[in-house]
């Protein structure tokens, strides 16, 4: 009996000794797999591959970019947790686009002064027009071209005048009767001294006893003849225009300052004034003049000041720039300042971005309000605080990036609904007429997306980049050259893209950019709808532009052709 209760003392043993080792091994062995495939199925499912330079594309699996073709890179988890309007790239997309970075500090950057570019003109108050003081016609004309130096006194040319014949005629019949009628003798003496005849002229007409046919006409002035109006052989009538006479001895600079730069600006002023053609050499002058009225076009007013010529070394349509001191008032003051490479301008606003975490590169578009220009700086009076880190270098393709993950940006809609709130753009008739042909080929670009067509996509958007390129854009504003700049990159991308839905990623940017500018435009010789699918770009909505009122998807094509509807005519 005792035997048989130890081999149970010892099977119960064994059973124990096996449940411990194995038992809980197997245990463990299943927890832990089940951890592990739950792991490997999490990471599966979070993990995601994005390309470095076109953020966008978000694909499962590693591969190659479709736009671009470089290796797709894991996204950072850590990416996760960022606040509404924060976003995050990646650091080899910063150092591929060149993007830097700064602390902004006070105003140890500022020199007190603006810069501001201009050109050399004709000193307005130094012109003389040579007119033609009888009517009568040219029988020489001694001027062959403009550009040519006259002194006064010089023979400029002869005239035939009837009228002056007869007036002379008049005077010899006079001066035989000067004893008896004095006051006829005197008026036609004076008549024709009011025809610029000189005492000693008449004197000779009446000494000779003789008419003379044709009458020298001497130039008043000593000058650079700018413009020649009449050719040998001309009739002119009295006091008509012949010749215009600049006295170069001195010019005009006249410089176009902007809104921001008004309140810096006072008659009286120095500056110094440095030319492309002399870089060794610098002027100095004074503000003579500052235009009482804004040109609204380009939102900049006229500055002038007179520079000494008597070297003849400034030509006018030379450019010039000018250095104006400030009263530097504000320099004992706690001034922040960033460089002018830093903002971006839509409307009335200004935006910077500031990267929040200082150790990732994490960035937030914030509104911020500018002071006075000085130099490549921008007074900041408010949106920044000191030792904050601002992008300087690169801030449009932070902006891009911004804008393709879905983040607050200077072009997203709530924004461009906000800027078209506070200002219109100011669009020059000319770039508008031009700009028609831009459309034209927009609406073809539309079509091919409605067909999904990507070859006649790449080709058209190609030919749009073209129209775009050869449109004038020197009088355009700041904000007007931003949405240029958007719409030039987006068609890049296009055009370089062999995916569909890539292509519509960009085709969606491209048409807030288009839409900015046909809002703006009066005249338009068609009428065009203004649609909307609220499907797409991820089911946050985006806008078209058609020639038709019938709705043609552009963002799904055959998939959901008619997704949409107009919700406004332009």
């Amino acid at each position: 009996m005792k035997k048989y209760i130890i081999y149970v003392a010892i099977l119960i043993s064994g059973l124990a000794l096996g449940y411990l080792f194995f038992g809980t091994g197997d245990g463990n062995k299943e927890s832990k797999g089940t951890e592990t495939a739950e792991g490997h199925d999490h990471e599966e499912d979070t993990q995601m591959w994005t390309c470095s330079m076109h953020p966008q594309i978000m694909q499962p699996e590693p591969g190659d970019c479709p736009i671009c073709g470089m290796d797709l890179i894991p996204t950072d988890a850590s990416a996760n947790g960022l606040g509404v309007d924060e976003f995050k790239m990646t650091k080899n997309a910063m150092a591929l686009a060149n993007i830097q970075t700064i602390t902004i500090g006070g105003g140890e950057n500022l020199d007190n002064s603006i810069s501001l570019s201009g050109k050399i003109q004709v000193n307005e108050e130094a012109n003389a027009v040579q007119a033609a003081y009888f009517a009568g016609r040219i029988e020489n004309l001694n001027v062959n071209f403009t550009g040519e130096s006259v002194t006064r006194g010089q023979l400029l040319a002869t005239i035939y005048s009837p009228e002056l014949v007869a007036a002379q005629q008049e005077l010899l019949t006079a001066a035989k009767l000067k004893e008896s009628q004095p006051a006829l003798y005197k008026a036609v003496r004076n008549k024709l001294k009011l025809w610029k005849l000189t005492e000693d002229q008449i004197n000779s007409i009446e000494n000779a006893g003789q008419v003379k046919e044709n009458f020298p006409v001497f130039a008043t002035v000593s000058g650079t003849v700018t413009e020649k109006l009449v050719q040998e052989g001309d009739y002119v009538a009295k006091g008509e225009p012949m010749l215009k006479i600049a006295n170069l001895s001195s010019v005009w600079a006249v410089f176009d300052a902007y809104e921001n730069q008004i309140a810096t600006l006072k008659k009286g002023q120095k500056i110094k004034v440095t030319t492309n053609a002399y870089p060794d050499k610098e002027f100095e002058a004074t503000v003579s003049f500052i235009d009482p009225v804004l040109n609204t076009s380009r939102r900049t007013l006229m500055v002038r000041a007179v520079l000494d010529n008597k070297n003849d070394i400034l030509k006018p349509g030379m450019f010039v720039k000018a250095t104006i001191e400030t009263s530097g008032e504000s320099s004992s003051k706690s001034i922040l300042s960033i460089p002018k490479s830093a903002v971006l301008w839509t409307g009335e606003r200004s935006l910077v971005y500031v990267k929040t975490n200082p150790e990732e590169p994490v960035f937030e578009m914030r509104e911020i309000k500018l002071g006075t220009a000085m130099g490549d700086s921008y007074q900041v009076i408010s949106g920044l605080d000191g030792g904050e880190e601002i992008v300087a270098n690169g801030t449009f393709t932070v902006d891009a990036a911004a804008q393709l993950q879905g983040k607050k940006s200077m072009m997203t809609k709530t924004a461009m609904k906000e800027q078209s709130s506070k200002m219109e753009m100011q669009l020059p008739d000319t770039f508008q007429k031009d700009f028609t042909s831009v459309l034209a080929v927009y609406f073809n670009l539309k079509d091919a997306f409605v067909d999904s067509d990507v070859e006649k996509a790449k080709a058209l958007s190609y030919k749009m980049l073209k129209e775009v390129e050869s449109l004038k854009i020197d009088n355009l504003g700041a904000m007007e050259t931003s949405h240029i700049s958007k719409i030039k990159s987006m068609l890049e991308a296009i055009s370089e893209n062999a995916n569909i839905e890539n292509q519509r990623d960009h085709f969606i940017v491209l048409s807030e950019n288009m839409i900015a500018f046909a809002s703006n435009m009066k005249n338009l010789d068609k009428t065009i709808y203004l649609q909307h699918c609220p499907m797409a770009n991820n089911n946050k909505g985006a806008d078209w532009l058609s020639l038709s009122e019938n709705v043609e998807n552009p963002y799904y094509g055959e998939a959901m052709l008619n997704c949409g509807e107009t919700t406004k005519t332009l």
